[in-house]
């Protein structure tokens, strides 16, 4: 090491061991079959493609002027704005102490796991960032699977059993990672399982991290409720603008902290971690911020106006997958889809797939489709799942990310809305059905590229190099 990278020696603390990213990887793979004439269909992207609300806009641009460091903890009339939001919008009360604001829910995650516990417990499948970012910090995970059979909701009897386990091999688990709406799945924690995880770390004295940051994007028959308004005392929830504004890249996170003395000190620690890292959030971005949190009732329709979008195309993705018989838990929030090909195994075996990476690479391939694999998201590899995003499909550049915006203002009939503006959407559904079909029949698909069909607008190649989306 030392005489390969001289005179660079690299630490093994944090490094050793971590990938890049599965989405960052998928991405760099698309980029390049674009840039050679392939068209892809892109299921692989999870950022929200919609346009920057144009009071938002006008807002950031009111700000540019703002220059000078801010409060590491954020501006006070944002948290204040932020805290009358929670109120509003979840019924928590909230005050402006208990607020921390961050460039990024990502970065203040990985903050409080640093400040907080011992052991991390993560439920899996889970979001690609939370396991590296305990590895970084040197912190062991303990690992609960959860079930397409209970819908991907964390059930307490196996959490119970596996903290149990862990306890005798002298494990020390307290720091326990949710997320409703999920990432990969898109499920929701159905009301009475969130009141029972919230007895269950109450008994057990476990520190939440209530990952919500797609709470403005449920659209099933769940509604979204916070662990927090059960477990006040003993939770943190995590939120931003990134996904129901479509403002992943402008870098603002949340953290709603718990009220009294605990909170005080979790404030203090953020605060000491925060003034030692990043400094504060963006201070343009803040000051527009306050649009955002402000109640304003334009900004109000333009969520749920996203939000039914997001509904009908996943909702749309969802039916074909049933229709072609891919098993699929059903979505309730977000616009993600986590189907399995497991009763496939025999004929995909035959074609030299046997782990969800093969599977993701076989359709790329073969039938020019994007996804990423379950085991991105720590489902075994043998599970021969898949994570697909309905975010980016027919929505690749502004311009028609704009269009579908200004199309679904003027004629909100979802069935119309797919019919006449998804082409690539409909497209990559008949060609998962196309795949399903296939593989029912036994058949084996060329290894060569697949006879060119008509494209149906092919995006450019994002401008973003090396961009990550989650």
């Amino acid at each position: 090491m030392t005489e390969r990278f001289k005179p660079f020696r690299f630490s093994r603390a944090g490094i050793r061991g971590l990938k890049v990213s599965a989405t960052l990887s998928m991405n760099e793979q698309v980029r390049e079959m674009w840039e050679t004439g392939r068209d892809v269909y892109h299921l692989g992207f999870g950022e929200s493609r919609f346009p920057v609300h144009p009071k938002l806009a006008e807002a950031l641009r009111k700000n540019v002027h703002q220059r000078s460091y801010l409060p590491a903890l954020g501006i006070r009339e944002l948290r204040e704005a932020i805290a009358q939001f929670y109120q509003r919008k979840f019924q928590m009360a909230v005050s402006p102490n208990q607020v921390v604001v961050g460039p990024g829910s990502k970065a203040l995650l990985y903050a409080l796991v640093m400040a907080l516990g011992e052991e991390v417990i993560l439920p899996y499948p889970s979001w690609v960032s939370y396991a590296p970012q305990a590895h970084i910090l040197g912190k062991p995970v303990l690992w609960v699977p959860m079930s397409p059979e209970h819908g991907y909701s964390l059930d307490i009897e196996v959490l119970r059993q596996r903290m149990e386990e862990d306890k005798e091999e002298w494990g020390n688990p307290e720091l326990l990672i949710v997320n409703s709406p999920h990432n990969p799945t898109g499920t929701m924690m159905p009301p009475q399982k969130v009141q029972a995880l919230a007895d269950y770390a109450r008994a057990e004295q476990l520190m939440v991290l209530s990952d919500e940051i797609y709470a403005l994007i449920a659209h099933g028959h769940i509604p979204h409720e916070s662990v927090a308004q059960h477990y006040p005392e003993g939770t943190v929830v995590l939120g931003g603008l990134s996904k129901h504004l479509s403002l992943g890249g402008w870098r603002l996170g949340v953290a709603i902290l718990p009220a009294g003395r605990t909170g005080e000190a979790l404030r203090k620690a953020l605060q000491n971690i925060a003034s030692s890292i990043w400094s504060s959030a963006t201070a343009p971005v803040q000051y527009a911020a306050l649009v955002a949190y402000g109640g304003d009732p334009d900004i109000e329709e333009y969520v749920d106006l996203c939000r039914r979008m997001h509904a009908i195309r996943t909702r749309y993705l969802y039916d074909k997958l049933v229709d072609a018989g891919i098993p699929c838990v059903e979505p309730s929030g977000a616009f993600y889809l986590f189907p399995s090909f497991s009763q496939w195994r025999v004929p995909l075996a035959g074609c030299g797939v046997q782990t969800s990476d093969e599977l993701s690479m076989y359709l790329l391939e073969k039938y020019e489709l994007a996804t990423l694999p379950g085991s991105a998201f720590g489902s075994p590899p043998q599970d021969l799942s898949l994570r697909l995003s309905s975010s980016y499909v027919d929505a690749g550049t502004d311009e028609k990310a704009a269009h579908l915006v200004e199309i679904f203002q003027a004629e909100p009939d979802p069935e119309r809305f797919i019919e006449q503006h998804h082409p690539r959407l409909r497209e990559a559904a008949a060609r998962l059905a196309e795949f399903a079909a296939d593989l029912e029949k036994g058949q084996k698909r060329e290894l060569k590229v697949l006879v060119p069909r008509a494209p149906a607008e092919a995006p450019k190649p994002p401008n973003q190099k090396n961009a990550m989306f989650e």
